[in-house]
């Protein structure tokens, strides 16, 4: 039996690529997903009931009722996770190998939003961003999409700016490498 965070990462994952989806629905399809169409117990149903009734009270999906069944859809926060997940998992590693192309990121996110402000910083760590300035991050490796959906997400439309160029100048080039040395020996 797969142990409950692999179950709630199928779960995640599977409302990422299907949106607002019936409870049964998702039941069956993690179900099949994680046993592979073989036998579905009903230890195995319980540990997905289980898993999304986790998932809900830790606010990274939600709910809805109708006449005929209930839905179940990822919140602002399970995209977050699900971003997170990404980032972390060894599968889904972006090319070391440098394109010629420089990815800085500009963000100006309010006292507000400082959560959310946080929750990107790491996720740009992770991501093996480097910080030149508090809101100006740069990097060589091709994380601009992940980036792109992020801020569609959490609807950064004018707190996040995503700049892919060829050029930068010789001075930023000299303290990003400086600063990721840094990174490493720390």
């Amino acid at each position: 039996m797969i142990k409950k965070p692999s179950i709630q990462r199928v779960i995640l994952k599977t409302l990422s690529k299907k949106g607002v989806t019936p409870v049964n629905s998702i039941l069956k399809d993690v179900e099949s997903i994680i046993l592979n169409d073989k036998n579905i117990d009903s230890k195995t149903n319980y540990a997905v009931s289980r898993s999304i009734k986790n998932l809900l009270s830790d606010g990274l999906v939600e709910t809805f009722n109708s006449d005929r069944s209930q839905y179940i859809r990822l919140t602002r926060e399970g995209k977050q996770k699900l971003n997170n997940i990404a980032i972390e998992c060894e599968s889904s590693l972006v090319s070391t190998v440098w394109d010629g192309y420089w990815r800085i990121i500009l963000i100006d996110i309010p006292e507000q939003r400082k959560s959310e402000r946080e929750a990107l910083r790491y996720l740009l760590k992770k991501a093996g961003f480097a910080c030149l300035k508090n809101s100006v991050w740069i990097s060589m490796y091709p994380y601009e999409h992940l980036f792109t959906n992020i801020k569609n997400d959490l609807n950064f439309t004018t707190e996040m700016m995503i700049i892919v160029t060829d050029k930068i100048d010789d001075e930023t080039e000299k303290e990003f490498y400086n600063l990721c040395s840094d990174q490493k020996n720390n």
